[in-house]
């Protein structure tokens, strides 16, 4: 999460350029949206299992953050690319994401479309979890998501992240939840790349083609790069007065 923040200021300051970045999760970790109550998640039941916590910067609700490739994309709020409403930046992304399911041989992929009356989510209250309600133009299969999406809006730039479950029970967050919400309805209502697929697939093998994906649909120029000495900095920094300070991550 501190790594994403320095990206999106170095991006913002004109430090770096549009920047694509890729990553997993070890050890396994809880991530809450920047503005859920930390009452929704169960520390007693992370601590015995050693699953970490942390806080987004970005808005939604709880992610189990393994056995998944998460993606975060930063660009200038004045990128053409991401432009608009957050409803129409998360539809450019999902048509850069349903075309990478489509290199991993997944056809039946597609963007949800924009639920203008809100029936969808009021039919089925407020719930701590993710991939249990779908947003506006995310990724689903079959009507059940399997991308998580999630954004952060500053002057001057735009941040998405998204989350995609290889493999694994997509219901095994109802653990670390004080709710304890239905794991039963929350697969019912998500799907893992494993179950849609009919196949597993890698960490690598998703990246490559994402990569692919998103530097053909956004036109980007994709350069491998690691941070500089400065943003790693910047990073260390974010990561020991907020990312990684308890203060922060149960501030609600």
């Amino acid at each position: 999460m501190a790594i994403d923040e320095t990206i999106l200021r170095a991006v913002v300051a004109g430090q770096s350029p549009p920047t694509l970045r890729l990553y997993g999760w070890s050890p396994t970790t809880l991530t809450l949206g920047r503005g859920q109550p930390c009452a929704d998640a169960d520390v007693g039941a992370l601590e015995r299992d050693g699953v970490d916590l942390v806080r987004r910067m970005t808005g939604g609700t709880a992610v189990l953050n393994r056995d998944e490739l998460t993606y975060t994309i930063a660009v200038a709020d004045s990128d053409p690319r991401l432009a608009g409403t957050i409803a129409e930046s998360y539809r450019a992304a999902g048509v850069a994401l349903v075309s990478a399911l489509a290199r991993l041989g997944l056809m039946t992929a597609e963007i949800r479309p924009r639920d203008r009356g809100g029936a969808y989510s009021s039919s089925r209250g407020r719930t701590p979890v993710c991939f249990e309600i779908p947003s506006d133009y995310e990724v689903t299969v079959g009507g059940r998501k399997l991308v998580g999406s999630a954004q952060m809006r500053v002057r001057g730039g735009v941040l998405q992240h998204g989350s995609l479950p290889l493999r694994g029970d997509i219901g095994a967050i109802s653990a670390y939840l004080t709710e304890r919400p239905d794991p039963e309805r929350i697969r019912s209502f998500a799907i893992t790349l494993q179950e849609a697929l009919g196949r597993t697939v890698g960490w690598t093998e998703a990246a490559v083609a994402l990569v692919a994906a998103f530097r053909d649909i956004l036109a980007l120029s994709l350069i491998e790069s690691p941070l500089s000495r400065d943003e790693r900095v910047q990073a260390e920094r974010l990561l020991v007065t907020k990312y990684g300070d308890p203060g922060w991550t149960c501030r609600l």
